[in-house]
Formats: structure tokens, sequence, C-alpha cells
């Protein structure tokens, strides 16, 4: 099972370094089969011996790594996820984590051989940048043009439905009304879709909102007349907010893919075996079902 945290855990602070050896270098030096006599001789040290030790050590913690997957460098996969999209997270009726990125990344630990971290974060972006930084080893994302300057990504997974939440008596009536004097659209905050319709809405502005359950608020609220995103995520929403409905026609499609952090190329060549697997397999089928994910079309059609 998963472990779950809701945000990075800080790094560690460097251990302090100096002449002094102590009791944790007398350590060292025995683990590297030398004795006090060895490495030190009264106020002076043996430079020789003690690099020589440190060496050792420094072959022996190699080794340790030895065999680790390029996907999971630091011996878990760090899994990135937020909740409200059966893409990523949501929750069955007796609580259970679902979601594309929760069983994949669940399944490729197992595959691995590795503990499996499921970090929690409020929104996609916040995902994405811990991607960035290298806090986070496997998501599912959209796989965009812009994303692919700065993460790496496998073949498409699945394709879905760019679309549009109303609730009666909006303005919006279908996706191709959305641009309209005075209308105001909302978007999840750093999402693709807000890069998207900030370029393509002349007359409505864009609203970011911080998350997909104040997405609801907002619409709730009248602070907005739509929300814009992939139908997945939609029809999910609509679920929660009585009276909201998916409305007719798309504004485009998103292109769903694993993301890893760039500079792991020895990762993709396992990231694109497992991919293709998955959907060859039915499992990644099988999660989308079990998150109830609606209107996607797998790639290659499986």
């Amino acid at each position: 099972m998963a472990a779950m945290v809701r945000h990075p855990a800080p790094a560690a602070p460097a251990a302090a370094s100096g002449p002094d050896v102590g009791s944790a270098g007398s350590a060292s030096l025995a683990a590297a089969g030398l004795g006090p006599a060895d490495g030190l001789r009264g106020p002076g040290l043996s430079r020789r011996r003690l690099l020589g030790g440190a060496g050792l050590a420094g072959l022996l913690a190699a080794c340790a790594s030895i065999g680790r997957s390029p996907v999971a460098p630091t011996g878990t996969l760090r899994v990135g996820v937020y909740p409200g999209s059966p893409t990523s997270l949501v929750r069955d009726a007796a609580g259970q984590a679902r979601g594309i990125t929760v069983e994949l990344g669940d399944e490729l630990g197992r595959r691995l051989g590795v503990p499996v971290q499921r970090i929690e974060f409020p929104r996609l972006a916040a995902v994405l940048e811990a991607l960035r930084n290298g806090a986070v080893d496997f998501t599912v994302t959209n796989a965009s043009p812009a994303r692919a300057r700065d993460m790496a990504f496998s073949p498409p997974l699945l394709s879905l439905e760019l679309g549009v939440l109303a609730l009666p008596g909006s303005r919006v009536s279908s996706a191709v009304t959305m641009d309209q004097a005075g209308g105001r659209i909302g978007v999840s905050q750093g999402s693709s879709s807000q890069a998207a319709l900030g370029q393509r809405l002349k007359q409505s502005r864009v609203v970011p909102a911080a998350s997909l359950a104040e997405a609801r608020q907002m619409l709730s609220r009248g602070e907005i007349d739509a929300f814009a995103t992939n139908k997945g995520i939609l029809f999910e929403m609509a679920d929660a907010l009585p009276g909201a409905r998916v409305l007719d026609g798309a504004w485009g499609a998103e292109h769903l893919a694993i993301a890893i952090p760039l500079g792991r190329e020895a990762a993709l060549d396992e990231i694109r075996r497992f991919a293709a697997d998955v959907t060859a397999s039915g499992l990644l089928r099988g999660a989308a079902e079990r998150a109830g994910l609606r209107g996607f079309v797998p790639a290659g059609g499986r």
C-alpha cells in the first residue's frame, strides 16, 4: 500500500563537516578496516589513510545504489497526485484511493520492487512544479508541447475532449459560445487550459481557481459563468454540483501520458515499455473505469 503525504517533506539538512572525526568518524574507519592508530596520530591525521577510508565509504554507498531503477533513484517511487480528477486521485464510496495516476504508480512500484510514496498536492500545477524540481518521480498529465520543454513523456496513454461545465441559467450554452462580452470562464490555476484559453478567448475573461473544489464553489456563488477543462474532470465535478451539466461540444483535446523529470534519459525506455504494456493489457482501461473516468479514448483504441 502506498504511503500518503500531502506535501513534499523538506530536505534533510546537510551533515556538518570538520576536522574532528569523533565517534562517527571512528565508525567509518572501522567500516573501512582501519583502527584509530591508522586514522589518527595524536593531533595530526594520516591524510592518506583517512582519504582512503573516505573513498571506501563512498564506494560502499555507490554499491548500495546499484540495482536501483533510474525511474526511482531514491529507492522510493514518489507519485504526485491532486484530488478531484479521475486521471489523478478520487475516492470511491468506500474511501479507497482511485485514479489513473494512483493505480499506475502503484503498479509501477510493484514491478520495480520499491515502496511507493503518494504525495498529494492541491492542484495539478503544484504537482508539475514538484516534478520539475525532482521532488516527484511520476505523474500522469496532458503531454502539451509547452510541458515537454521541462519534463519527459511516455507515448500518449489516452485522449480526453476539452469541454465546459455550467449551471442552469448560465449565459454559456455550449463550448462554442464561451467567448462573449462580459463572460467569465473558470480554469484550474496554472493549467494548460488557462494557457490555451488565455490566448483563444478575446472577450470572455479567464478566471483561475486554486483547486477543483474552489472551482465548484465559484460556480455555485455565480462568480464564473462556466468552468473549462477536460471532460473527465467535468463529469466528476457535475456529480457533486446539483444542476450542473457538461455542455455540448468541445474546444480541444488533451493527450495524457506518463511524465517524469527531465535528465532521466535512462528511465525513458522503462517508462515507454510500461506505458505500452498497461495499455495493451487492459490495466489502463481498468484503472480508468474504477476511477469513473468518462469520455476517454485509450491510445490505439484499446
